[in-house]
């Protein structure tokens, strides 16, 4: 009797799932050079093998995405000061993969990424570098861009 007269607090959306076949690590991290490969193909610039293990040794962690065939298609990592601030970083996903898969990609990194800050660090503040594409998941998941007027900015340096 008592439980018809709970009401859910607010309602969830559901998780989103991953597609078939497709499997996601944690704190398993890629290879420098599979993971320099994946952002190579998303448009950023190659980066030496021994600077990405190191940014992936002061990570905090990494979700990596792979499709049936162990192929890595998706990742974040996350980097924090273990109170205030999280960011996360390198969010990739393959552009080979087809459009709808990898809309379904960026929705689980994403969705796993913040639910794993918010377990960990709940009411820190989390900021992104995401491409472009990225933007309408982030969206969905609460993120703003720009708020209040704040202007992140960045320099990448050659040498």
């Amino acid at each position: 009797m008592l439980d018809s007269l709970l009401i859910p607090f607010r309602s969830q959306p559901q998780p989103p799932q991953l597609p078939p076949g497709y499997g996601l690590e944690l704190d398993a991290p890629p290879s420098p050079e599979e993971l320099n490969a994946l952002l190579v193909a998303c448009g950023d610039p190659s980066r030496p093998p021994q600077r990405l293990q190191r940014a992936l040794e002061a990570s905090s962690w990494q979700l990596c995405l792979r499709n049936a065939g162990g192929q890595l298609v998706g990742f974040v990592r996350a980097t924090s000061d273990q109170a205030l601030n999280a960011n996360l970083w390198d969010l990739a996903v393959a552009p080979e993969e087809p459009v709808g898969i990898q809309g379904q990609v960026l929705q689980v990194l994403v969705v796993a990424a913040l639910g794993r800050l918010r377990r960990e660090l709940p009411g820190c503040s989390i900021s992104v570098a995401a491409p472009q594409g990225a933007l309408a998941a982030l969206k969905q998941q609460g993120f703003v861009v720009d708020p209040g007027g704040i202007r992140a900015m960045g320099l990448r340096l050659q040498g």
